[in-house]
């Protein structure tokens, strides 16, 4: 998704070097058909369990577990998102209804589910492309968009009649539910998101994380422009579009962190620490004399 407005450069990322990465394939961009059939299941299972969030908050969640310091597997983060048991255990969850998944949140069948996730993963694939390859603006085609709403811009083209119709609610913010479903994952995994020991870095990582934060706080500015339209009705301040803007390089620092620094890896009792020449404990896939124990 593009930005009407200029996003600037976040100056402590401008000049930072990525890893130099293996060309590949790019994987094939979720079309907007496939964000309408994912939109579409997850109205499906808010039918079931009426606390299983928008594709914005998914999306922010997705973009944490792709900078988290360990590999979150599907097993796990999946019941944490929608309450959705990885297992696939078929429940009854109203009126004798079958479904896949947990006793709260269920797909309505294998199918459904199959879908979902095959959407989902295709997505990961996107974001991981885009935040491994080394970029110069977010303007530019191949960095990450996060997909986002403009639900004030969208509630500002209705008629007035149309408004008067829908409940009188308080709106989000540009970017403020992609942020909570982001520091959602965060909160989950706390021990997966301690600063660094080394200070250069968790400084870093702190002003990361506080970007995010920032974003999942209100826009009370004034609105000055629309996010995605350049004649569409202003929905957003400058101030926001900027925070908005250092959010997202913050996702770019966040895995460049982890990247760089590695999973965390267990102090070994004296009693459990591998023989010489046996493999190493981290699986690295080397002999412990020339790994942890060299």
């Amino acid at each position: 998704m593009k930005y009407n407005a200029p996003i600037p450069h976040a100056p402590a990322q401008a000049t930072k070097a990525k890893h130099p990465e293996v060309a590949q394939e790019a994987p094939s961009a979720v079309s907007a058909d496939e964000f309408d059939e994912i939109d579409a299941i997850l109205d499906d299972l808010r039918t079931r369990y009426d606390e299983t969030p928008q594709w914005e908050f998914c999306e922010g969640f997705m973009a944490a577990l792709i900078c988290c310091r360990r590999a979150i597997p599907q097993a796990e983060y999946l019941d944490v998102l929608l309450a959705v048991p990885e297992d696939g255990a078929v429940a009854v969850v109203s009126d004798g209804e079958a479904a896949v998944g947990g006793s709260d949140g269920s797909f309505a069948d294998a199918a459904q589910r199959a879908r979902f996730l095959q959407i989902w993963e295709q997505r990961w694939a996107e974001v991981v492309a885009a935040l491994d390859t080394p970029i110069e603006t977010l303007e530019d085609e191949t960095a990450y968009h996060p997909e986002v709403m403009d639900v004030r811009g969208a509630m500002a083209e209705l008629s007035s009649e149309e408004r008067a119709e829908l409940p009188d609610e308080a709106l989000p913010a540009f970017g403020q539910v992609w942020a909570l479903g982001f520091m959602f994952a965060v909160e989950a995994w706390p021990d997966e998101w301690v600063e660094p020991t080394d200070k250069k870095a968790a400084k870093w990582h702190d002003v990361a994380l506080q970007a995010i934060v920032a974003l999942t706080e209100d826009d009370t500015e004034e609105p000055e422009l629309s996010p995605f339209s350049e004649d569409g009705p202003p929905s957003m301040s400058t101030s926001r579009l900027n925070a908005f803007a250092d959010a997202v390089w913050s996702v770019y620092d966040l895995r460049e962190i982890w990247r760089g620094i590695g999973p965390r890896v267990e102090t070994l009792r004296r009693a459990d620490v591998p023989g010489r020449n046996d493999p190493c404990h981290c699986g690295s896939g080397k002999k412990y004399k020339k790994c942890h124990g060299a």
